[in-house]
Formats: structure tokens, sequence, C-alpha cells
């Protein structure tokens, strides 16, 4: 996925986000860290040099936080909600925690803010965007109120800053566990479709 993504500009993993992975364990439905291993790997290869993660996923991001933890190289950023799993969190370069309830706007707000802080200290040439489904308002494990627009507008706020920078962005779908499975292949459907748009397809 990182790979083709810095190939061709995006590309998308129609599953992965397994960012509950620590280095010598699984955890919450995770068994290997992809995000974490994808942006070594891409560095090992010589294909980039400083990697930002960008984890939209309605749970913190701990295996990848903990993982990358003192890697300068690798900036975490994690958006997610403050009273939800994990209950202990790890410290990644930038969380934003956000209360329960939390609106489409609230949200697109602070996910403005932490971008802004982000991507000016990560100055990355690789993205990896984390597109959980499950901030939505209707996800069983989820607790924030995003709605189908707001999570469309969250794709395209993230997609616009790396297509403004010129940065490959490399995709994956991480959580989601709406009451009804079509709303969450819908959310994931739309992260799809406005990369595709994005990359002019």
């Amino acid at each position: 996925m990182a790979r083709a993504a810095i190939a061709d500009g995006v590309a998308a993993n129609l599953a992965g986000g397994t960012h509950h992975a620590f280095r010598d364990r699984g955890e919450g439905f995770c068994v290997f860290n992809d995000a974490a291993v994808a942006a070594r790997a891409m560095q090992a290869e010589g294909l980039a040099n400083r990697v930002l993660i960008v984890d939209c996923d309605v749970h913190q991001g701990n295996g990848t936080a903990s993982i990358l933890h003192g890697d300068d190289s690798i900036f975490t950023f994690s958006i997610h909600g403050a009273r939800n799993y994990p209950f202990d969190k790890e410290q990644s370069d930038l969380d934003i925690e956000l209360p329960d309830g939390c609106t489409d706007a609230a949200y697109l707000l602070r996910l403005n803010e932490g971008l802004d802080t982000a991507f000016d200290l990560a100055r990355p040439d690789l993205v990896i965007y984390l597109a959980g489904a499950d901030p939505y308002q209707d996800d069983r494990l989820g607790r924030l109120a995003l709605t189908f627009d707001g999570l469309a507008e969250r794709d395209r706020v993230v997609f616009r800053r790396c297509q403004a920078q010129r940065l490959p962005v490399a995709i994956a779908m991480a959580g989601g566990y709406a009451r009804q499975i079509a709303d969450t292949v819908q959310i994931h459907h739309t992260t799809i479709r406005l990369a595709k748009a994005m990359a002019g397809g």
C-alpha cells in the first residue's frame, strides 16, 4: 500500500489500520501494526525519510504510539474519543481527545487544528492515513456523533492537505462497527471514492 502510494500518489488497503498491536503483542482485534511496519519499511527501502501517520479511527492508536515513541522521523497523530478504548492510553506525538457525542463541526475544527500542527512538525514526505468509520453517530463502539457528511468532509480535509503539499497518501480503513453494516460499507466506500477523485480517477 505505502509503496503503491509513493509510486502513484495515492493507494488504499481495503483492510488494515491495525493500530492497537504493540511491538511484542497483539491487542484490540490487531495482531501486527501495519502502519508502523509500512513506515519503517519505506524508510528502510529509501522511499521515504519522514512519515506522518494520521489516525482518525475513534480509538487511540496506542500500539503505533508505543512502537514509534522517540522516533523523530515518524510523527504519530491520533484524534480519538477521550473516554473510549484503550482506557490506558500511550503518548503519541500529538493526541487530540474528543468528548462523547462530538459532532461534525467540533470534530472538523479540532482535526484542522491538529493537522496544522502535525504537518508543520512532521515535515513528511509520506502520509499514512487511518480512515476509521467508527466516529460515525450510529457506531456501536464509537461514542461520537459524526454523520456521513461529516466523515466525508474529514476525508476531504486530509486529502486536500496531502494534495496541497504533493504528498503521497497511503490509506487503511481501520475500524467500523455500525449497527447497520451497510453504513460502515458506505463510509469506507466514500473514503475510496474521494481518494480516487484526488488521484484524478
